[in-house]
């Protein structure tokens, strides 16, 4: 069956069929997500003039397509980088207006549904994880996550402490992982991944991390040092109930589940609904916008529950650590203005090393700098107010990669990604170790 009014943005005022159907599919469906993307293309174009940026400002909205990248159609101007998903019934419109207006482009993905099923096969995921151990390589769902985490804090008690920061809007526990060696008066480092639903690779990443520090914290001295000096607090899935329901109904999911008073469309984006500069520039006013900032500063039990903990903890919490996709960039404060920080040279520093040392691996570039001026402008984030609340090192990472397979990153990237992270997130750390006061 088609789905129709799947997609998000204002388009997305109404619940799918799909997703109503998605309810009481079994669990040996041969279709990912009942074949909603079948057809569906993502594409790439780079306005070159102000008329350029017009007109695809205005097809786009006519299209209501879901932008990849950038996060709200505001930010494409001249240059900008643009990357679209346009549903099947879209897609020859959008393509037939940029041929006649003579717009170069590119077609990232010609068929959305088959490169899930190609990257993503959900059921051979579920009969490989139930062979053997837990394997760090395939994406895992926020079930088996939270089920990884209780493992760990029963078999690793002497380095792990789990506990829960509160509950979500649809009642999810908020779960954390304390590691380290027990100690008083230590300084801390906070790690969280998945603010965006589909940015998969982010929680990925830290399992991976928590992975690498138990099995290497005896033979690696960098990690033992950092452990010995240094509690980390690790949220692996932050917005775990867009994470969830970007397993069940909708991959591309990108905000929180809750719901408005007014609107039909659901869901906050929970990077942008911090008390800094709350609501202003980068960020949408409108509900079923992908940018919403919500009806007020940590409106979002999540970001709440993670707010008062991060400022429940700040006078020993000395990095601030995030992680997204995709672009490639390590990104420092600011976000929502462009000047510089009054620590500049020594965040600046630490960045220009960790990227170094993530490229050492594989080669993989990322840009680094303030993410103002490195990517756009955006205001209530994270990273600019656990910087502005005393965290001296905060910092956003954009993983793989910039465009290729985007929210989609194969599970075969998984390992490369998360090694050459796992250098830069090291690299900051030991720096913090040794500069930070």
């Amino acid at each position: 069956m088609k789905c129709l009014g799947k997609r998000r943005g204002r388009a997305a005022a109404f619940l799918p069929l799909c997703w109503l159907f998605l309810k009481v599919l079994q669990p040996g469906h041969s279709h990912l997500y009942n074949n909603c993307y079948a057809g569906d293309k993502v594409i790439r174009f780079i306005p070159k003039t102000e008329e350029e940026v017009y007109a695809l400002k205005k097809i786009s909205h006519q299209l209501k397509v879901d932008l990849w990248q950038p996060s709200s159609i505001s930010y494409v101007s001249e240059g900008t980088v643009t990357d679209v998903h346009i549903p099947q019934n879209g897609s020859r419109a959008l393509l037939a207006f940029l041929q006649e207006a003579n717009i170069q482009y590119k077609i990232l993905i010609e068929d959305l549904q088959k490169t899930l099923e190609k990257g993503s096969n959900l059921q051979t995921q579920r009969n490989r994880r139930s062979l053997s151990g837990y394997n760090y390589e395939v994406y895992h769902s926020l079930e088996e996550i939270q089920n990884w985490m209780h493992h760990l804090n029963k078999t690793h008690s002497g380095l792990i402490h789990m506990f829960s920061i509160g509950r979500s809007y649809e009642g999810r526990s908020l779960f954390i992982l304390k590691l380290g060696r027990r100690s008083r008066l230590k300084r801390a480092v906070w790690i969280d991944c998945g603010i965006h639903a589909r940015e998969w690779i982010g929680p990925a990443f830290c399992q991976w991390f928590v992975k690498e520090a138990l099995l290497t914290h005896k033979s690696d001295p960098a990690m033992r040092k950092m452990l010995n000096h240094l509690y980390f607090y690790i949220m692996p899935v932050f917005n775990v109930d867009g994470y969830h329901f970007s397993w069940t109904n909708d991959r591309f999911w990108r905000k929180t589940r809750s719901r408005n008073s007014r609107f039909r469309c659901r869901g906050v984006d929970a990077n942008r609904n911090w008390k800094v500069k709350w609501c202003d520039e980068g960020a949408s006013m409108h509900p079923c916008d992908d940018t919403y900032c919500g009806p007020f500063p940590e409106s979002e039990p999540e970001v709440k529950a993670v707010a008062n903990f991060l400022r429940k903890h700040r006078k020993h919490i000395r990095a601030y650590l995030s992680f997204h996709a995709y672009a490639q960039m390590l990104l420092y404060p600011y976000s929502y203005k462009y000047a510089t920080i009054p620590n500049f040279s020594c965040v600046e520093s630490a960045a220009y090393k960790a990227v170094n040392a993530l490229q050492s691996v594989y080669g993989v570039r990322y840009r680094y700098g303030p993410a103002s001026t490195t990517l756009y402008v955006s205001s209530g984030s994270s990273m600019d107010w656990a910087y502005k609340n005393g965290i001296p090192y905060a910092f956003a990472f954009e993983l793989r990669d910039t465009g290729h397979f985007g929210f989609l990153l194969p599970e075969m990237l998984i390992k490369p990604t998360c090694t050459e992270t796992m250098l830069a997130v090291k690299n900051i750390t030991m720096h913090l170790l040794k500069k930070c006061p």
